[in-house]
């Protein structure tokens, strides 16, 4: 199809719209005259014969900087009138262009191609960088901050920056304190209606996420994708100090603390630290007794997750650790390492005599 046909047909599915959301809201024609309404809707219903005619025309705007449509319930102003009636659908939740993939429906044409891509797995815009690809362009702009490091949103309060405005928003909340949204199935309370949408999922056990790959599933889209980093083998997250790295963010963290030796998590029953949480939550166990990974086999009970998968190499008999100077073979690393003591070795050449473990391959 003719590209300029095409923008045609568009823009008069457009003017379908427009015509009827005169119809339905009344108080625009009360405020504005319905003859310059008239003549506006006919000089936007000229065929745009290509591209670069529909960027002159946006051109004119900008250049203008007139803005007479003015929206009753926010205040805000327009320099065309379609635009002020596409803005109105924000406060009356009018969503006029329905997908005919799902039963999703949006405000306008446009939101409607982009949410089409989902269907159609097209993702035009291209990071030069990582070859990363997206759907919205606005997407791309948001992602070029990770390689660049930018961080235009900056708190007034501190001198914490952020990549993106939502993250900001939900960050100012830690200096007002306010938490507007509680649940109702307990009484935690949250900054941002989101925060307590996904912690709802906690009481109702919802996972809407399902993985491509296999049949797991997840109450939020950020744990998904972090899952989905086993299936493609993707480590984003590298360390400036080895050549070590990470699947998460958090775990990089955790490691750099192998190298600086900070360790932040204090035991408030013994005098020992840790460089992550995890790991004091494991060593509070000792304390607590508690030990919460049962064998599905025998009534054992452990405390580290580690442990109970050593523990099954007993029923099934899998002891992948050889000792290289008799092939005896072990179901734990720690039996195998006490094995090597009883095999003598030759001091004047110590290197090449020194018996080792083998892991055999399953």
């Amino acid at each position: 199809m003719n590209k300029g046909v095409k923008i045609k047909n568009e823009v008069k599915e457009e003017i379908g719209v427009i015509e009827h959301d005169f119809e339905v809201k009344r108080e625009v024609e009360e405020i504005y005259d319905p003859i310059q309404i008239k003549e506006e809707l006919e000089a936007y219903e000229k065929p745009i014969t290509c591209a670069g005619e529909a960027y002159f025309l946006k051109q004119q705007i900008n250049h203008t900087k007139e803005k007479p449509y003015r929206c009753c319930d926010c205040d805000k102003a327009f320099a065309l009138i379609c635009n002020l009636i596409t803005h109105i659908r924000k406060h009356t939740g009018e969503k006029l262009y329905q997908c005919n993939k799902c039963d999703k429906s949006f405000s306008t044409n446009g939101y409607l191609k982009i949410h089409m891509r989902i269907h159609t797995g097209e993702k035009p815009y291209q990071c030069s960088i990582c070859d990363k690809t997206f759907t919205e362009k606005g997407n791309l702009a948001k992602h070029h901050r990770i390689h660049s490091g930018e961080k235009p949103f900056q708190c007034n309060y501190c001198d914490k920056a952020f990549l993106h405005k939502n993250q900001l928003k939900f960050h100012l909340m830690t200096h007002t304190g306010k938490k507007p949204y509680q649940c109702r199935q307990c009484d935690r309370d949250f900054s941002c209606k989101i925060q307590l949408k996904s912690h709802t999922r906690v009481h109702t056990g919802e996972k809407p996420y399902k993985c491509s790959q296999c049949e797991k599933s997840f109450s939020q889209t950020h744990h998904l994708k972090t899952h989905l980093r086993i299936h493609t083998g993707e480590k984003p997250y590298q360390c400036i100090n080895c050549d070590k790295s990470f699947s998460q963010n958090t775990q990089l963290i955790t490691h750099l603390r192998t190298h600086t030796g900070e360790k932040p998590y204090k035991c408030r029953q013994c005098t020992m630290a840790f460089p992550s949480n995890r790991q004091l939550t494991t060593h509070l166990r000792i304390h607590t007794g508690e030990k919460p990974y049962q064998c599905s086999q025998c009534e054992k009970s452990f405390s580290q997750i580690s442990s109970l998968k050593s523990h099954l190499k007993v029923h099934t008999g899998n002891k992948p650790y050889k000792c290289s100077l008799c092939d005896k073979t072990f179901s734990q690393k720690s039996n195998a390492l006490r094995h090597l003591k009883i095999h003598p070795v030759n001091k004047t050449n110590l290197s090449q005599n020194l018996p080792k473990i083998k892991l055999i391959s399953a």
